[in-house]
């Protein structure tokens, strides 16, 4: 019976990969067969068109003034006249067909994919005994209040644990007030904040082999997204004092400095120096990005990552483990936070022509995309400035980037709800070879864990 079951299964991967195959190979042809040459000549325009957009973005970042309100004109009225365009010629629908194409040929793909030993690595869960002498720091502000809005402050101390208030009218020192915690005999080491905040006690609790507890009471919470945390409700993260298991994850250092997230140079790193950027980013952005683009301000960087060196980019981001920039659905996310590994990340376009290549080429010569232990981010100048973890640091250049691995015990609630299983990459290469058997393609895998 069994083997019955496997043979059921098999023969379902295989139709899989063969519909993955057949609707992309549609999704490419339909403007061509229903279309003609028209059809091919308007996929020219509608290339054209995307290029025309990507490159008016480019003038809306690197320029000012008059250049920049025709060019905010042009990246709208360029993606408008396409849809004219493909509605004149009444071959819209094949735009929109062509896409739900593409969305199933990715899921029948990923369905193929999902039991041929692709599947992503999960973090192995560790049962322990919850702590007896938790300490929280709260920090009121983050998140717009979260703190009061949910209660965090009571729900914590009524679950033994000891509450620290940060005061908004004063700069603290939480690394000194989470040492002084250790020295009193906190068996566990937790913050509500900002990645920034969360990044200075995580170090302290690593270097003292102590669990860390992240309430995702910040802003954005990157960390607490990609550890499967509730972000919706902080409130949830707090159940791991009670029923919580432990999870090993890297810790990443510029210098001296922790980051549980990422840390970068250039661009952003700049932009985050603006003194109204708090208030009003798009502003603070828009205004310091033409002289960082065209580069008539800041310094010139070189990156040295594991022996590659990249020369003169604009910006780059190096994070604890790597994004995900295979998948729009998942993208910006990390799919696993105990690699050992940097992800690095630079970016360098000095023109529209470049931009336009980093929108529409599969492998753009001005992007870098790699992973590596140790990255050394270097200038021409003597001071670097830095956003680590979405806090402006100006630091001494070079900066040496590195991670340690497994380095934090965090500690979380059992039942996550933001824990999906990251699907499979899609490899064509694979799908063909699935599609092109006529036995078994594969034995079911169990998910690894780690």
């Amino acid at each position: 019976m069994g083997s019955a079951m496997d043979e059921r299964f098999h023969r379902r991967q295989r139709w899989a990969a063969r519909g993955a195959l057949a609707a992309a190979a549609l999704a490419a042809l339909l403007p061509l067969v229903s279309g003609g040459l028209r059809g091919l000549l308007l996929l020219v325009a509608g290339l054209a068109g995307l290029a025309l957009t990507a490159a008016a973005l480019w003038w809306v970042l690197s320029r000012r003034g008059a250049v920049r309100i025709a060019s905010a004109a042009l990246a709208v009225v360029a993606p408008v006249g396409l849809i004219t365009l493909f509605a004149t010629a009444n071959l819209l629908w094949v735009v929109f067909l062509s896409l739900l194409l593409w969305c199933g040929a990715v899921w029948s793909g990923r369905y193929a994919l999902r039991s041929t030993g692709l599947r992503s690595v999960r973090v192995k869960e560790y049962r322990t005994p919850p702590p007896l002498h938790p300490f929280l720091l709260l920090n009121p502000r983050s998140g717009g209040g979260k703190v009061e809005k949910f209660n965090l402050q009571e729900k914590a101390e009524s679950l033994g644990a000891r509450v620290v208030l940060l005061d908004p009218a004063r700069q603290q020192d939480v690394t000194a007030l989470a040492k002084a915690a250790v020295a009193d005999g906190a068996d566990l080491l937790g913050v509500a904040g900002g990645d920034g905040t969360q990044a200075l006690v995580a170090a302290v609790a690593a270097e003292h082999g102590l669990p860390f507890l992240v309430i995702a009471a910040g802003t954005r919470n990157h960390f607490a997204m990609d550890l499967g945390l509730d972000r919706d409700d902080p409130a949830t993260c707090l159940d791991a004092l009670t029923d919580g298991v432990e999870l090993r994850v890297d810790l990443g250092f510029a210098d001296d400095r922790p980051f549980v997230n990422n840390a970068s140079f250039g661009v952003y790193g700049a932009v985050v120096q603006s003194p109204g950027y708090r208030e009003d980013k798009v502003g603070a952005a828009l205004e310091r990005l033409p002289d960082l683009l065209t580069r008539q301000s800041g310094p010139r960087l070189t990156a040295t990552a594991d022996g590659v060196t990249v020369a003169g980019p604009q910006a780059i981001l190096v994070s604890n483990n790597a994004y995900r920039m295979d998948d729009p659905f998942g993208f910006g996310r990390r799919e696993r936070l105990n690699s050992g590994r940097l992800g690095v990340l630079a970016v360098r376009v000095d023109s529209a022509v470049e931009a336009a290549e980093l929108l529409l080429s599969p492998r753009p010569e001005g992007l870098t995309v790699l992973t590596a232990q140790r990255v050394v981010v270097d200038a021409d100048e003597p001071q670097l400035e830095v956003g680590l973890d979405g806090e402006a640091l100006t630091m001494a250049a070079p900066v040496h980037c590195r991670i340690a691995r497994r380095a934090l015990r965090v500690r979380v609630p059992r039942n996550r709800p933001g824990v999906p299983e990251a699907p499979p990459r899609l490899d064509w290469r694979r799908l063909r070879k699935l599609a092109a058997a006529v036995g078994r393609t594969a034995v079911p895998a169990r998910s690894r864990r780690t």
